[in-house]
């Protein structure tokens, strides 16, 4: 079914009620907390009705939505967020930790911290790695007498950086599906761009960090110990192999003439879905000795970690089938000079949806189901300018982390961070972040061009 918008409607109608359901996602997530899924949804009927389509076209073309991205993203976003389940319960991550601030030294510990958070954030979303390190960070905070504000953000942003640019997270997942991204490139490219943005945010940390008295009292921590962690090598693979897997299924093309056995089972792995049921598996050999309770009570919070997670991407997809039924793309690009915009809209979009809302998730995934009709008339209408199109928004949906954005709270309870400090030191940092990225992927668009 390819449903399409009754013709009385005008280009005018179809932006207020456009703007009418954006205002919408924001108000009810942000003022009144209702469950992004449900505003979403709520806007997906504010904008369909207010454009004249027939309510059962506008159930169909929801349904449509829904059901694309649950057959693209579903079993990504639940072994993926599996997978941050059990390096968090095996220990794998204060392994990994532990590894980089020997490598890197106790003297700059706010690097080490930052460089864990980078690595960590990789299959672990950015809250729940915050969590898990946070008793790491205190320790090193009080022995290396490093403010609590330097250590803080330095962690806060590695795992940041990564957290809206790369797959498997859920904003970047779903974008890349939405505007149609290979994932192995993605994942590749969107840790070169997260790069900088962690070092900003690391830098900043520093900066300003030391220059604010430090408050914070450091407490007597105990961080948790398993009666046997697993070795470097086990903690870092599950991390690693499905990286590389899906990166070798992107970038390495084989003449079938010489193709085997062999080579072709390695490189279906690299289908992301493969390659995460890997790293789960490789999860599983951090830790010798499993009972049956603790198993099942792991598998049950990755499914219903993602649970969560897939209705928001859910109703995001239906939003963006809603907004294709309503042919945008085609009539701003007849009525507006979208072309000379570029990147900059859909970093514009993201950004402002962020702010506003403070889901980075809900930003992109929202800039998303907007921008991926107007691609033709942005001129990012190619592979390359998908690829940018997802990187810009990861770059928005960086910017400004504030006081409703419950990462931003996150941080500040596990770290005891006044406001004022979290909003001159973090948040400042997030503007830094996204404003660097921004000129990353402005200076690859002009390399790939």
């Amino acid at each position: 079914m390819n449903p399409t918008l009754v013709p009385h409607a005008s280009l005018l109608q179809v932006l207020i009620f456009l703007l009418a359901g954006i205002a919408l996602i924001v108000l009810l997530t942000s003022k009144y907390r209702v469950h992004a899924f449900f505003a979403l949804l709520i806007a997906c009927f504010v904008v369909g009705l207010g454009v004249q389509m027939p309510v059962d076209t506008v159930i169909a073309t929801i349904k449509d939505g829904f059901g694309s991205i649950m057959k693209s993203l579903g079993f990504i976003i639940v072994l993926g967020t599996t997978l941050g389940v059990l390096l968090e319960y095996t220990g794998a991550t204060q392994v990994m930790a532990t590894y980089i601030m020997h490598k890197v030294g106790q003297k700059r510990s706010a690097l080490a911290m930052s460089l864990t958070g980078f690595i960590v954030g990789l299959p672990i979303f950015c809250d729940s790695g915050y969590i898990v390190l946070s008793g790491l960070n205190k320790s090193l905070a009080k022995r290396t007498h490093t403010p609590m504000v330097v250590m803080a953000v330095s962690l806060a942003t590695g795992l940041y950086a990564v957290h809206c640019f790369i797959p498997p997270h859920p904003g970047a997942s779903a974008a890349a599906t939405l505007i149609g991204v290979d994932f192995g490139k993605l994942i590749l490219v969107g840790i070169a761009m997260a790069i900088p943005a962690a070092a900003t945010g690391y830098l900043w940390a520093n900066y300003m960090g030391n220059k604010l008295p430090n408050v914070v009292e450091h407490e007597d921590v105990i961080v948790q110990q398993h009666i046997q962690l697993p070795s470097v090598t086990r903690s870092f693979l599950p991390v690693i192999v499905p990286i590389l897997l899906i990166s070798l299924k992107s970038f390495l093309v084989i003449d079938p003439a010489f193709s085997n056995e062999w080579l072709t089972m390695l490189l279906s792995l690299g289908d992301p879905v493969l390659a995460l049921a890997v790293g789960v598996i490789l999860a599983f050999n951090c830790k010798r000795h499993w009972d049956k309770s603790s198993l099942s009570k792991l598998m049950q919070e990755g499914v219903e970690k993602a649970g969560g997670i897939l209705v928001i991407i859910g109703a995001g997809g239906a939003f963006g089938a809603v907004l294709a039924a309503t042919k945008l793309g085609d009539r701003l690009g007849e009525a507006l000079a979208l072309n000379s915009m570029g990147i900059f809209f859909p970093f514009l979009i993201t950004f402002v949806l962020k702010t506003a809302q403070g889901s980075s998730t809900v930003a992109i995934i929202t800039a998303a189901s907007i921008v991926a009709p107007l691609l033709p008339a942005l001129g990012l209408a190619t592979p390359n300018g998908h690829l940018l199109t997802v990187l810009a928004m990861g770059a928005g949906s960086m910017m400004i982390s504030h006081a409703n954005d419950a990462y931003f709270w996150v941080i500040a309870k596990f770290s005891g961070l006044e406001l004022k400090a979290m909003l001159k030191v973090y948040s400042v940092a997030t503007i830094l972040m996204g404003l660097t990225s921004l000129a990353m992927v402005f200076i690859l668009s002009h390399i790939l061009a």
